[in-house]
């Protein structure tokens, strides 16, 4: 009766990955039927089957999770119909609950029935034991078994704890239980002090700001984090799994963030090749709709490095909701544990961000200010290492005009603010306005032509910068510059500019090939 419980309760199985040409290895914890023989013949990639009276019933619990999402997201129109229709009332709900009573009650049947269903299919049983005996010992092995199977997250267990010993050393000093730093917009002064009468006036819009942030506006930003989405690709997220776990050896993790957050990463691991770039880690921050299954981890995994890719809060297997605290703690826990459990060097990991800074248009700015803001510039101005922008120029996204007026593109104003915090005494106004013409080229001719009019000297360029940072450190911002001519300040910011950005001929949403992944330039 007991294991007949653990079905009832169990996570959903989706598939039990294969290895190519052989059949799933044989179980060693105890307890476990012995492995289903399969044709050597059949596919390597092999969904769960379940019997007839758990698909059936898994379906009728998968259309009323739709409906409930789709009553959620209504709720504020159907309780005004209700209301206006005067069924809000004492006679009227206490029939609906009543109602709903008996439904929950015929859900919960069909839940018995699966459970029955799951308890005469042995692959099932296999699993569930595996599951509860890894969740009593936590051990490699039966980690091992347990990856061959891709099942609802969220009764995976916890693979890293931002508390782990090995970095709370570092973390305890670093950041608290309400998360790591994150940079707030300074608040805006407008001639005379805020008193009460003013702040009074000033609380509905801001009521309003928060309620747009926490329902309509954070899905618009985030639109991966809707649930009908999410379950609309769950097909394609099963497949990108599957391809990474089956084809490329990926390990897949659970990581606790210190808000309480589950976070669902993908390790692939290219230490063992004979590839140098296997050697350097590459972590993947996916778009507001992308995910690690189907997203940018494609492109370093293709061109031979290790890659580590993470789904933001709230996007499939991760937990939460994709706001800017949220995102940084779930940043702060993956670097942990590619440094603590990975065993990486801070120096070996590449960032690779898409779409950062891509938000819509339709919000108003109160709202994305005060909830909304993740500070692109500013957090990247406090980074002290190399970066490399690419610049996509046919972008439909982040261009505040239309994608082939280049100049509107967001990303122009980040590398100039970048520069401008990096190398303040080099981009002065003159500077600024020969970078913009750098910009405003729309192909690689135009950027040559540009590049060769000012008769960019490089190797000088080089010598400058290296000799500053020889004398005074590499630590920004340089003073670089300031006893240079005007003419030597225009080279320098052309040359700066052309190593920290890189166009690519692309709309917003087509990945970036492996040729086209380069690692950042540093002196």
């Amino acid at each position: 009766m007991a294991k007949l419980l653990s079905c009832v309760l169990g996570p959903r199985l989706y598939r039990i990955y294969r290895e190519r040409d052989s059949g799933r290895p044989q179980s060693s914890v105890p307890g476990t039927p012995a492995a289903v023989a399969t044709s050597p013949t059949e596919s390597w990639e092999s969904y769960y089957q379940p019997r007839a009276l758990e698909k059936h019933a898994d379906s009728i619990l998968a259309l009323a999770s739709v409906l409930w999402s789709i009553s959620y997201y209504s709720s504020p129109l159907a309780f005004f119909y209700l209301y206006r229709k005067g069924y809000l009332c004492m006679s009227k709900v206490v029939p609906f609950s009543h109602y709903a009573g008996t439904l929950l009650l015929l859900l919960a049947g069909v839940a018995c029935l699966r459970g029955i269903g799951r308890w005469t299919n042995p692959h099932y049983i296999q699993f569930i034991t595996i599951l509860e005996e890894t969740h009593r010992n936590n051990s490699p092995e039966n980690k091992k078994q347990l990856s061959t199977y891709n099942f609802d997250f969220k009764s995976w267990p916890v693979d890293f704890h931002w508390k782990e010993p090995s970095s709370w050393k570092d973390t305890q000093h670093g950041l608290s239980h309400k998360g790591v730093s994150l940079l707030r917009t300074e608040p805006l002064h407008r001639g005379t002090a805020d008193n009460f009468l003013n702040r009074v006036k000033k609380l509905p819009c801001q009521i309003a700001s928060y309620l747009v942030a926490h329902t309509l506006g954070r899905r618009m930003l985030y639109p991966g984090s809707v649930y009908l989405l999410q379950k609309a690709l769950m097909p394609m997220l099963l497949q990108g799994q599957a391809r990474l776990v089956e084809e490329f050896n990926g390990r897949r993790a659970k990581l606790v963030a210190c808000d309480g957050n589950e976070i669902d990463t993908m390790f692939i691991d290219r230490r063992g090749m004979s590839e140098s770039q296997g050697q350097k880690l590459v972590i993947c921050c996916e778009g507001n709709a992308g995910f690690y299954e189907v997203g940018c981890l494609s492109t370093p995994l293709e061109a031979g490095y290790s890659v580590l890719g993470w789904n933001h809060p709230g996007f499939a297997g991760s937990t939460g909701v994709p706001f800017p605290q949220n995102e940084a703690n779930a940043m702060d826990v993956v670097i942990q544990y590619a440094i603590h459990r990975l065993n990486f060097q801070p120096q070996d990991i590449i960032l690779y961000a898409w779409s950062i800074g891509g938000f819509t248009e339709t919000l108003v700015t109160r709202t994305v200010r005060q909830h909304l803001n993740l500070n692109n510039a500013e957090q990247l101005c406090r980074y002290q290492g190399p970066v490399l922008l690419i610049r996509r120029t046919k972008d439909e996204i982040i261009t505040t005009t239309v994608p082939d007026d280049i100049m509107s593109n967001r990303g122009n104003n980040l590398l100039l603010k970048l520069l401008q915090h990096r190398y303040p005494k080099i981009m002065g106004e003159e500077s600024l306005r020969v970078v913009r013409q750098w910009l405003e080229a729309s192909s690689q001719l135009e950027e040559a032509s540009v590049y060769s009019r000012w008769e960019v000297d490089e190797d000088w360029c080089v010598s400058v910068l290296r000799s500053y940072q020889t004398e005074h450190g590499g630590d920004f911002p340089w003073s670089v510059g300031d006893d240079i001519s005007e003419d030597g300040q225009r080279q320098l910011a052309l040359f700066l500019a052309r190593k920290h950005l890189h166009n690519f001929e692309a709309t917003h949403c087509t990945p970036l090939p492996p040729h086209e992944f380069q690692i950042p330039w540093k002196l």
